[in-house]
């Protein structure tokens, strides 16, 4: 199928000198902080890894000065910040997608969930690998027929633009909760292997995180994903086999995890896990959770920015399905390390007891391996850190900055406007992210909370945008309000808040009945009825509102971008 076909635009002129001297300017400035940061940790905490300390600032000088770099050369319209100018090539797209997903809290949670629950509660990477399959093949080649700018588009002009504001609240909670797990995974693993302090170890990684994504936007990003995933995949696949000889190799580690766990070593539980003993009613939790990182990983304004990006529809499928394979695959080596480290006795390499199954990642590189290869994995995980941390933060900022300040704040808001309150975004919602991860420790179940609140609450309202004709305002906001009262009735212990519905089958501060997946079943079934009985009171907007000449997209504003040519494959987007 042709690709689609540019005209000259901003993003792809070459920026003006000006523009790389105020580059070279930021990178001096970014040398000078570090240098600070370096002076600190001196004076206030001696006793750090200087090694391992120095390794971490070549990583981030690497990630900041590539970022920096691209800004440079890629220009800087709102198109690149959002959408890289609708022209990301394939390959990149895939790394990107891949290096997003496979984040800390995805490295860190597998290794986590693998050594202290069992094979069969690492639920996140075939969860996340299964969501962007079913995205691909359903959601991302319309999205991106339809040239929209964000996840939300499409909500906005079916709903209407208080209808995808509401959205919005559930997309950057979500975005600020995953970005806080994946800080709060770095941190611990910093403060494992170099002794650095953990909130030293979250607010530094942030800042320069934030920093090159607020000079380069979606370019800056994608690029220094492409680096950032190929690390990962060095850094730990090169700290297996020194691991795993500390414990007499990969079989004998595996035949004493199978032992010791029992039905839980499999990657999915039995078949009639309802009737084991051993699993009770936490097999309809498994499937609660299974089924909320699957859909629930589907409506993410981190994944559609890069659907969005891609060069043509095709390629956005395509770039979909490859980052599936790619993070299945990214999966093993942490998985591996979970199981070796069931094993391993820690205290005879000289290691304090392991009391937080959280630290396993990090004991296993500072104990289990050598000097050199702990400090690539340091840089492994420094990488998968910053692709998710960059990605997620500039998602939530585009999002509010497109769909909330552009149509709600001030409709009458310029590119360049947008542009500069998408920067200021980033700032904001990164220090968010930050704060939210110097006070919550848990690496899972901020991620599991994140997917919860999108699978709940976003997906009924996305897939009705795209796929049901008949769907209202009215029935959206019913279903919303519906998906929200049952999730908050089941409580939710990461914040303390106890349920008031007597939901079955409450164990241990928990409700094990899968309410979560009742509540985004309930909410889009009553989006569904209430717009049927309502479709003469409030009229829907037509599909055909979704192909991107049509007249009620005129009406509701121009596309980013729109002096791009049509793509030459595309088909309505209606159904």
């Amino acid at each position: 199928m042709p690709e689609e076909r540019h005209t000259k635009t901003e993003s792809s002129e070459r920026p003006p000198a000006a523009s790389r001297s105020r580059s070279l300017i930021k990178i001096g400035v970014f040398v000078a902080v570090m240098a600070l940061a370096l002076v600190y940790v001196a004076v206030a905490q001696p006793h750090v890894s200087w090694p391992g300390l120095f390794a971490m600032m070549a990583f981030y000088a690497l990630f900041y000065w590539l970022g920096a770099f691209v800004a440079s050369r890629r220009g800087g319209g709102l198109a690149d910040t959002m959408v890289a100018g609708r022209n990301m090539p394939l390959w990149i797209g895939v790394f990107t997608m891949t290096a997003t997903w496979v984040g800390g809290g995805y490295i860190s949670g597998a290794a986590e969930a693998t050594f202290n629950d069992g094979l069969a509660w690492a639920q996140a990477p075939w969860g996340y690998a299964l969501s962007l399959l079913i995205g691909g093949m359903f959601f991302a080649k319309k999205m991106r027929r339809g040239r929209f700018t964000t996840m939300l588009d499409p909500i906005d002009i079916r709903f209407g633009k208080q209808i995808a504001g509401l959205g919005a609240i559930p997309a950057v909670l979500g975005e600020i909760f995953w970005t806080g797990a994946i800080l709060t995974a770095l941190g611990t693993t910093f403060g494992t292997i170099i002794g650095l302090d953990f909130g030293v170890s979250i607010i530094l990684s942030a800042a320069v995180a934030i920093a090159y994504t607020v000079v380069g936007g979606m370019w800056s990003v994608a690029i220094t994903d492409v680096v950032q995933i190929v690390l990962i995949f060095v850094g730990l696949i090169a700290a297996i086999p020194f691991a795993a000889a500390t414990v007499g190799g990969l079989g004998d580690a595996w035949s004493t995890y199978d032992i010791d766990f029992g039905s839980y070593a499999a990657m999915f539980p039995p078949l009639t896990g309802w009737d084991d003993p051993s699993w009770g009613h936490m097999y309809w939790n498994w499937w609660d959770f299974g089924l909320a990182l699957v859909f629930g990983g589907i409506p993410w304004q981190v994944y559609f920015q890069r659907v969005l990006s891609a060069s043509s529809p095709a390629n956005a499928r395509r770039l979909s399905l490859g980052a599936s394979v790619v993070c299945v695959l990214a999966a093993v080596p942490p998985v591996l390390i979970g199981i070796i480290a069931t094993s391993a006795d820690f205290q005879a390499q000289g290691a304090p007891p392991l009391d937080n199954p959280s630290l396993v990642l990090p004991y296993v590189l500072r104990y289990l391996v050598p000097t050199g290869v702990a400090a690539l994995g340091l840089g492994a995980l420094a990488a998968a850190v910053m692709s998710s941390v960059d990605s997620s933060v500039l998602s939530a900022s585009s999002l509010t900055g497109w769909n909330v300040y552009r149509r709600l704040v001030r409709p009458q808001a310029g590119p360049a406007q947008v542009q500069q309150v998408i920067r200021r975004l980033i700032v904001v919602i990164g220090a968010a992210a930050t704060i939210l991860a110097l006070n919550v420790a848990s690496v899972y179940d901020l991620w599991y909370l994140a997917s919860d609140l999108i699978y709940v609450l976003l997906f009924p309202m996305l897939v009705c945008a795209l796929f049901v004709p008949f769907a209202n305002r009215i029935g959206v906001l019913c279903g919303f309000g519906v998906s929200l009262v049952l999730r908050l009735s089941g409580g939710e212990p990461t914040f303390g808040l106890p349920p008031f519905l007597p939901w079955p089958w409450y164990e241990d501060g928990s409700v094990l009945f899968p309410f979560r997946t009742v509540s985004m079943v309930a909410g889009l079934a009553t989006i569904l009825l209430v717009s049927w009985l309502t479709r003469r009171v409030s009229s829907p907007v037509p599909m055909a509102a979704l192909e991107p000449d049509s007249e009620e997209r005129l009406k509701w504003g121009h596309d980013i971008g729109s002096s791009d040519a049509r793509d030459d494959e595309a088909a309505p987007a209606s159904t």
